[in-house]
This record gives structure tokens, C-alpha cells and sequence, in this order.
């Protein structure tokens, strides 16, 4: 087999290393001219850790990422708390992995290297068929026996149909504040009803740092970007701090607007993830917003899914069985994300007392900690309908 994978990021370079391993000829191909990640911080769940360990990079993005163990939340006005998740309380086995971007691209990326991937930068992908890839200002690449589209939530490949959300966030990495008492094991958050949101994620040390890092966030409406560059630091700072006093010495690492990346979702999920000579992986076949921290875990299961069909049954039989593989567990936790975004990012006057009054004392009642334990881990549903070759 002769594969190509349109897009470097996470799900692509993983699903080449996992490719390569099973001797099958892959070829990369991304708009960049050298390899440059996007984004902040993220949390690679235990199911994705599998997959990381399947692709031999584990290891290495353990050491410069940092294990969370909890997700803890409250509401600004009254300090009580209204989300609370352990990983694993109990012996603490299960841990969310939080890293920069970069740490999981530079491993992915030196791993697909290193495993004999081809790849080709500078390579902008406009369209795919028939064994093709169409690139902008340059020949079309062809011989293919399958296109692997990992271009993300904006890839020209998808007929994906999804719907902006109504919030998005801003998004900033920033040196660990000095005397800061937060835990370095916990992701932190506070919330003024659904519209206000700010956190904080201790992301470890990446590769390029001197020291340990957090990526912060503060929810802000997808249009309301320009809105708040024109009200200014100084003002945002004072909102912020004013929310939540401990977040006031990271802000404070904050002097240009620049240093944030707005960052704005969408929800939808592609019914049949294939067409003829394509598939699609990732953003490209599903989208949610962040607030399960699934994204990435989603794209690795992918790939690895992707993988173990190719491997058994070749580019044209395959596909149908990797859809079968993925369909329950992303249906599922898109249902979830679904329902769940509205309570943490919303204009709604009603979610956030039902989250505070209602939801939150059902989640503290024995066995509902334990579900939202394999919620948050990815494992409340098995990965593959069709057996879970991880375990």
C-alpha cells in the first residue's frame, strides 16, 4: 500500500508512525515549510496515552508534560465549588497528561521521521480523489491507494456540516507563577454564571522553556474577539483578576494582546467518515468544543483504529471498518460534549443554576464519581466497537 496523509498535526503524524510500523509506505504532506505546531495547552487523556505508547512516544512527552489528577471549579460569586473529577482516586494510576502543543508535535514528528515517513512541506492541500491530492502551485501528487485527510476542523477535503458555537476562548501560555498556592496536579477553573470562564492548566516544562509553564484561558464569545482587543489589558486584567484573585499573577505575564490566540469551536460529526479513496480523521470527520478535553484523544483513537483496519483488511474494505470501530464512542462523547458546553459557555441564565443547584450534588453521590472518572479519562464507553486491541 502507498498512503498519503494531508495534514501534520497530532492525528496525521500519529497515524503515519502507526502506519510505518506496519510497513506500509506513507507520505506527509503540509502547508508549512518547516514543522511548526499551533496552539496551547491540551490534556492527552488516558486513552490517548495508549495510543502515544502504541506509537513509542509516551515516554518522552511524560517527561516534559505535567500529570493532573483533578478537575476542580467554582463559582466566582460564592467560592463553592461546582465541578469536581478525580482521574483515580482511589491509587491515582489513571492521570490526564497536560503539554504544550509542541511537546506532543515534536515527539509525533521526529517519531514519523524517524520511522521512515516521507514528507513533503510546503505542500498545501486544495482537493483529493481518485489516488490524488490536488496541491496549490504545484504538480498534483498521485499513485495513491488511499488519502488520509488529518487537516483539522478547516480541511477543504471534508463535506463535514458543523455549527459554530457561541463561545470560544483565548488562549496563552505563561511562565508558572512565582508563590502562586495552586496545585500543579489540578486544573483549575472559576465561573461567573455560564459567560465568564477562566483557568488555569499547568502544562510542565516544553522543550523550548526554562522552566514550568501554564497555558491560561478566558472564555469569550466567538464574535466578541475585536471587542476585547479595543477595551484593553489593563481592563481585562481587573475583570479577570477581579473573577478570580489567584489568576491575578498570571495575568500580570500578560503585556500585548498578541500573546493570546482566540480559538473558536464548532460542533458536528460526519455520519459516514469515508468517500471514495478518502478518509477522514479527527476535526475533519468530528468537532465538539474542548470542554471534555477530547479532541486530541479523538484524532489518536482514530488513527489508531485507521491503522489496525488497514493492516487486516487493505485501502478499499478497510474503511467501513474503522468507521464501525469509532462510530459509538464518538457518537456518545459528542452527545456529551454537546450537552455539557451550554452549562460552562453560554449566555444562559438557567444552565448555570442547574449545574450549581442540581448536577453538582448529584456528581458528589456515590457511583457518579466514578462515571465522571471514565467520562473525563475517555473510557466510559470502550474505543472500538469492535474490541479494544489497547487493553
Amino acid at each position: 500500500m502507498k498512503i498519503a496523509i494531508a495534514g501534520a498535526g497530532i492525528g496525521g503524524l500519529a497515524t503515519a508512525i502507526l502506519l510505518r510500523q506496519r510497513g506500509i509506505e506513507v507520505s506527509v504532506f503540509d502547508q508549512f515549510t518547516a514543522p511548526e505546531p499551533v496552539g496551547s495547552g491540551l490534556v492527552i487523556q488516558p486513552v490517548g496515552q495508549a495510543v502515544l505508547e502504541a506509537c513509542g512516544v509516551l515516554d518522552r512527552v511524560m517527561a516534559t508534560g505535567n500529570r493532573v489528577s483533578r478537575m476542580l471549579g467554582h463559582e466566582a460569586e460564592n467560592g463553592r465549588r461546582v465541578l469536581d473529577v478525580w482521574y483515580d482516586r482511589r491509587n491515582g494510576k489513571d492521570v490526564g497528561l497536560a503539554l504544550h502543543r509542541n511537546a506532543l508535535f515534536s515527539a509525533l514528528w521526529e517519531g514519523a521521521a524517524a520511522a521512515g515517513t516521507t514528507m513533503h512541506l510546503n505542500a498545501k492541500v486544495t482537493g483529493a480523489g481518485g489516488g490524488c491530492l490536488e496541491l496549490e502551485g504545484r504538480e498534483n501528487a498521485a499513485g495513491f491507494d488511499l488519502v488520509i485527510d488529518a487537516l483539522g476542523a478547516r480541511s477543504p477535503l471534508t463535506p463535514i456540516r458543523s455549527t459554530q458555537l457561541p463561545y470560544g476562548a483565548l488562549w496563552a501560555n505563561v511562565p508558572w507563577a512565582d508563590g502562586t498556592d495552586l496545585p500543579m496536579d489540578q486544573l483549575r477553573q472559576t465561573y461567573r454564571k455560564a459567560s465568564n470562564m477562566v483557568g488555569v492548566l499547568p502544562i510542565g516544562t516544553p522543550p523550548d522553556a526554562t522552566g514550568p509553564m501554564a497555558a491560561i484561558f478566558w472564555s469569550l464569545p466567538s464574535d466578541g474577539y475585536a471587542a476585547w482587543r479595543a477595551t484593553g489589558l489593563d481592563a481585562w486584567k481587573e475583570q479577570a483578576s477581579g473573577l478570580w484573585p489567584a489568576f491575578a499573577a498570571f495575568a500580570d505575564q500578560i503585556t500585548d494582546p498578541d500573546q493570546f490566540t482566540m480559538a473558536r469551536y464548532a460542533h458536528g460529526t460526519l455520519r459516514v467518515p469515508y468517500g471514495r479513496g478518502v478518509v477522514h480523521i479527527g476535526d475533519s470527520a468530528h468537532r465538539a468544543s474542548p470542554q471534555l478535553g477530547q479532541g486530541a484523544n479523538m484524532a489518536l483513537l482514530d488513527a489508531y483504529a485507521l491503522a489496525q483496519a488497514l493492516e487486516a483488511h487493505g485501502p478499499e474494505d478497510a474503511l467501513p471498518v474503522y468507521a464501525k470501530a469509532r462510530r459509538w464512542h464518538v457518537r456518545a462523547y459528542q452527545a456529551m460534549s454537546w450537552a455539557f458546553t451550554p452549562q460552562y459557555q453560554s449566555d444562559s441564565r438557567w444552565l448555570p443554576v442547574l449545574r450549581d443547584r442540581v448536577l453538582f450534588p448529584v456528581s458528589m453521590i456515590p457511583p457518579v464519581p466514578r462515571i465522571l472518572s471514565h467520562l473525563v479519562c475517555g473510557t466510559l464507553l470502550p474505543a472500538f466497537s469492535n474490541g479494544d486491541p489497547l487493553r
